[in-house]
């Protein structure tokens, strides 16, 4: 399947979910809402450890960041959904601002440092008066706007926020950011060496995937309504971004979304057991390390190929072969 089909494919079934609120339940539209929400976090993060080499434990960051400065947006006297959109982007410059500084780390060091940065982050966004400490606020200018509505609007801004970032990507990765991002996957000091800016283009994969994990953040706080410091900046955020992508298959473009359908079908099944839920994640986790290195898609991937290749016919005519004489 050519690009052009495979837009033309992914706007028909953006359309088609579009029109899921006109008929469906709010259980549904809720449950999608949450695995639109699941899905962009996962797509951003790949964008950053599989293309680019940034292994962060650090997102929750963006994720609960874009929540607050929509929150002190909303206070400012802004519009809530419009506060939702210019929070996301308030955090996509912060990431920029501190790209700067983070991107001068390398591996190991950068993973921690970005744990770091969101504990502080969150530690300064809870001395915020606004937010209360530990007992957080809530988006209350949301609740002017009818429950059915709401929830709809909510749901076409994670629908929206998915596909947009899903599109963006995808130009990134077939521009020449995205050539040089993925050299500098491979080998960082190799692809400096023939040129490659690696800082800047770590820095757009950065800002790009902070600006996910904060459009994410917002989405949640619009379904949710309520901003809980230790939930919006939580490092589960973080853990369900690495489950899902190491296990639907890193570096790929549907492993992230296979993983994320693996991780919420688990929460609908499992989520009520508890410490089996986690289990069930430990156990998925494990038996990908161990017999899917590649992930789901990776397993997937050459059988689907297999599946849908046609048979190459020759069009030539054999010739039987001469018998010999006795």
């Amino acid at each position: 399947m050519n690009t052009s089909k495979q837009f033309g494919v992914a706007f028909a079934a953006v359309l088609l979910l579009a029109c899921v609120p006109a008929f469906a339940g709010a259980s549904v539209v809720d449950k999608l809402t949450t695995l639109f929400i699941y899905m962009l976090l996962a797509t951003t993060w790949n964008l950053m450890a599989g293309y680019a080499g940034l292994v962060s434990v650090g997102q929750q960051a963006f994720f609960g960041l874009g929540g607050y400065l929509a929150l002190r947006l909303v206070d400012g006297g802004l519009p809530a959904y419009p506060a939702l959109l210019a929070g996301a982007l308030g955090a996509a410059l912060l990431a920029w601002v501190l790209s700067f500084y983070v991107l001068r780390l390398k591996e190991g060091e950068f993973a921690i440092g970005t744990w770091v940065v969101a504990e502080v982050i969150r530690i300064l966004v809870m001395l915020d008066p606004l937010i209360q400490g530990e007992t957080g606020t809530s988006l209350i200018a949301l609740n002017a706007v009818e429950p059915e509505l709401r929830r709809s609007i909510g749901y076409w801004f994670a629908l929206a926020a998915l596909a947009g970032m899903a599109l963006a990507m995808a130009v990134l990765l077939r521009s020449h950011v995205g050539t040089a991002a993925r050299a500098i996957g491979d080998d960082d000091e190799a692809a400096a060496s023939l040129g490659v800016r690696v800082l800047r283009t770590r820095q757009a994969i950065y800002v790009l995937a902070a600006f996910g994990a904060a459009l994410a953040g917002v989405a949640w706080l619009a379904s949710a309504i309520t901003f809980l410091p230790r939930t919006n900046f939580g490092v589960q955020w973080s853990v369900l971004m690495l489950f899902m992508v190491l296990v639907g298959g890193l570096r790929s473009g549907p492993g992230p979304y296979i993983g994320a359908l693996l991780l919420f079908a688990l929460q609908e099944f499992m989520g009520d057991f508890g410490a089996w839920y986690l289990a069930g994640l430990g156990a998925a986790a494990a038996g990908c390390a161990l017999f899917l290195p590649q992930g789901l898609w990776g397993a997937l991937s050459p059988r689907l190929s297999r599946l849908f290749t046609r048979p190459h016919v020759s069009s030539s005519l054999s010739t039987p072969q001469e018998r010999t004489a006795p």
